[in-house]
């Protein structure tokens, strides 16, 4: 009962001290785990699963020292959905979360239910609790911003795309950062809340949400026209001003007849639209620079306090992001790879070094797997599944198929998309148009060959009704129905 005594009464006093959101008494059966590993989820906005190669200490700090799933996806390619999703465990058509909810579109912060999330739930069982970076998009701007339930400490950031002006409520209070660059200030902060929360005596989870690669404010000299690029810091400009885009068949696809109108509507990229795709990559991977910089500081506060072989460290983005491939200059929120497919990487407790896992795994599945970790109960029904014993075998979860889809722009209407993402197939029906698309990801993993443009192959012909009955039953599935 040492660590009972121990860690509820820091836990309340610095509540009161911070009026944050009170917490409840962790249950004797959380208490007695005393051993149970901390949580650190570090997130990166709109990064590719390709841009990890720029970034040593993620490298050789996560990588070579954990399980990387190489085929992650994110469900909804959206930040805000995104993030509700990783609260949750839920797809966005439960977490209702379906869009960013700008300029009077659905989604964002305000459509967010957050009395019951990760936070909520960890913290009921006896954890203490950390936020700080970009939240929910929209935050701060519709009403005076609050600590949302569950959090013991709290960063958050106001809605805003500037990389050298921050506003955070910290402690119940507005303040404003300006001159410096965000992703340092945001490794400060969690370097300097491992340090003082792993010396406690309650296990603790820490959310990092750092803004890089997104663009943002300020414009820069060299930026791109037509072209929103990152804003990278002093120290790591022209870093990468030699670096090519990666050789990739999709990038600006000659033939796209087989695609969606609103594919087929865009014109073959420029010489000059090419060399700001160029700028704006070299750019990203600079911007990721001082977020592989912060990671490290983070590793080595974890290393001096003694607590790294008892901590779970994940890495992963909100989604990934086009540079011009399917001839899409820039975005996200389409179903194709670079878009969809996110870095996930997994180091501590469990998950063994140095690994690659080939399994089809979302990001859905890091709430039940921090659940799990923690002996917590969730509050909520979570679609995922634990991470954990896809870790130790290459075998487990094989056949696995993932609901894909993207929610609509204005309330009542159809939703852009739904499909089903398997080992295999991706298959995607678009409500309002009617349009399909299928791809078998194994011979063709760039997305080149709509399989179920006329004329349908023959095997296709077979697949494509299967997958259309399964989608019927899928989209709207929670809970087990969802894990098939």
């Amino acid at each position: 009962m040492k660590r009972l005594q121990k860690s509820v009464l820091p836990v309340l006093a610095t509540l009161l001290v911070a009026s944050l959101v009170s917490v409840g008494a962790p249950s004797s059966a959380a208490v007695a785990e005393d051993a149970r590993p901390n949580i650190i989820l570090i997130t990166t906005d709109d990064m590719r699963a390709d841009e990890l190669w720029g970034m040593d200490n993620v490298r050789e700090l996560l990588i070579s020292q954990g399980t990387t799933f190489a085929r992650a996806y994110v469900p909804f390619p959206l930040c805000c959905p995104s993030r509700a999703t990783m609260l949750t465990g839920q797809y966005a058509h439960n977490h209702g979360v379906l869009g960013n909810g700008k300029n009077g579109e659905v989604g964002g912060e305000r459509d967010f239910d957050d009395s019951s999330t990760l936070a909520t739930w960890l913290q009921d069982a006896g954890y203490s609790t950390g936020y700080i970076g970009k939240y929910l998009n929209g935050y701060g701007n519709d009403e005076p911003p609050a600590v949302p339930p569950g959090w013991t400490e709290w960063h958050g950031a106001f809605d805003g795309g500037a990389y050298y002006t921050t506003r955070l409520l910290e402690d119940g209070v507005e303040n404003e950062y300006k001159g410096i660059y965000q992703t340092d200030l945001a490794g400060d902060i969690a370097t300097d809340m491992v340090t003082r929360q792993a010396a406690g005596d309650a296990p603790f989870f820490l959310f990092t949400s750092f803004f890089a690669p997104h663009y943002g404010q300020p414009a820069e000299p060299d930026d791109p026209a037509r072209i929103k690029t990152p804003a990278v810091a002093d120290r790591h400009r022209d870093a990468f001003a030699d670096v090519a885009l990666p050789d990739i068949p999709s990038f600006n696809e000659a033939d796209v007849s087989d695609k969606p109108a609103a594919i087929r509507d865009n014109a073959l990229l420029t010489r000059t639209m090419v060399e700001g795709i160029t700028e704006h990559y070299q750019q990203r991977l600079e911007a990721l620079l001082a977020v592989d910089e912060a990671i490290g500081k983070m590793m080595a506060a974890l290393t001096a306090s003694g607590e790294l072989d008892n901590t779970i460290v994940v890495f992963t983005s909100d989604n990934g992001y086009l540079l011009g491939e399917h001839r899409i200059p820039q975005g996200k929120t389409v179903p194709y790879e670079p878009s969809a497919r996110v870095p996930l990487i997994v180091r501590g407790p469990g998950f063994p070094a140095g690994v690659e896992r080939t399994q089809t795994v979302a990001l859905i599945d890091l709430a039940p797997t921090f659940v799990e970790i923690a002996g917590a109960t969730a509050g909520l029904v979570m679609d995922g599944v634990s991470l954990s014993p896809v870790a130790q075998s290459p075998t487990y979860g094989r056949g696995r198929i993932i609901v894909v889809e993207a929610g609509p722009k204005v309330a009542d209407a159809p939703w852009f998309y739904r499909g089903l993402r398997s080992e295999r197939y991706l298959y995607v029906e678009y409500e309002e148009t009617g349009e399909v698309e299928l791809y078998d990801m194994r011979k063709d993993p760039y997305q080149l060959v709509n399989l179920a443009f006329e004329p349908i192959p023959y095997v296709e012909r077979r697949i494509l009704p299967q997958l259309s009955s399964l989608l019927a039953e899928m989209h709207d599935c929670a809970g087990s129905d969802c894990q098939g």
